[in-house]
């Protein structure tokens, strides 16, 4: 009974570690964030390194004791990647990629300690297609034909309103004669 209970329990964390990886999209030369939080509500700032590595388990970014650690990091992530201090305290680590190219497609992991917390998150990169480009040009498109709708609808709501009082008018003052 007691070992059927202690397999339970491993596999429910098993099954949980499992599920934590999350997916991002974002499209070439665009920024994406990649998400990272401490699950601890107790845990010291200055005693918490965070560890953030990609596929090749190049050194994107580390904080040793609350602070950034820069020395080692890779040059593919040089002045791109960017954390978010003031959330640190929060236990919020997540990191910002920016000027994404198809070579930062993959896994990210981050490794939280003295919790032995990790989370992976997976990149994938789209192409910037024109129409995402061109999507605020689509958007005034858009409301120009919503306003043209408007337009044309009170019109042919109104137009026979008009029609009927100026009939009225009309066979008012020639009814008077």
């Amino acid at each position: 009974m007691i070992i059927g209970c202690c397999f339970i329990i491993v596999f429910a964390v098993l099954i949980n570690k499992a599920c934590l990886q999350l997916t991002v999209e974002a499209v070439i030369g665009g920024s994406v964030v990649l998400p990272c939080s401490s699950a601890e509500r107790d845990f010291k700032l200055q005693d918490t390194h965070v560890f953030w590595r990609d596929k090749h388990n190049e050194i994107i970014y580390d904080l040793i004791k609350g602070t950034d650690s820069l020395e080692s990091q890779h040059l593919r992530y040089k002045n791109r990647a960017q954390t978010f201090p003031d959330e640190y305290i929060r236990g919020n680590f997540s990191i910002k990629l920016v000027n994404l190219t198809h070579a930062d497609a993959g896994t990210f992991i981050c490794y939280i300690t003295p919790s032995n917390e990790r989370e992976t998150v997976q990149l994938i990169i789209k192409e910037s297609t024109e129409q995402e480009e061109n999507h605020g040009h689509k958007t005034q498109l858009d409301w120009w034909h919503i306003l043209l709708i408007c337009v044309f609808t009170l019109s042919v709501l109104i137009s026979p309103a008009i029609a009927y009082f100026i009939f009225k008018r009309r066979n008012g003052s020639q009814g008077s004669l």
